[in-house]
């Protein structure tokens, strides 16, 4: 039976690798969800005044957009993640 609680030199440095990257883009992550549904919600109010329908129209442009962002950052921590541990080894 292999000892499992044994730490090898290379995964105890990615661990902390990713756990580094993990924060830095979870706070990234978190602020774009948070400003999603600001803006949804703002452009939802809109709505009920007919003189600012067109500024809700463009919020809800703006939040769908937001939400193309989100993959996006997830595929740039891969990838910055995938740089940096290249560069350890």
């Amino acid at each position: 039976m292999a000892n499992h609680s044994q730490n090898h030199p290379f995964d105890h440095r990615i661990g902390r690798y990713e756990l580094f990257f993990k924060k830095r883009y979870k706070v990234l992550y978190t602020i774009n969800d948070f400003l999603i549904g600001l803006i949804f919600l703002i452009g939802s109010f809109f709505f009920f005044k007919d003189t600012l329908i067109d500024a809700g129209t463009w919020l809800f442009v703006v939040g769908s957009a937001l939400l193309l962002i989100r993959p996006t950052i997830r595929l740039v921590h891969d990838i910055h993640l995938k740089k940096v541990t290249d560069n350890e080894q």
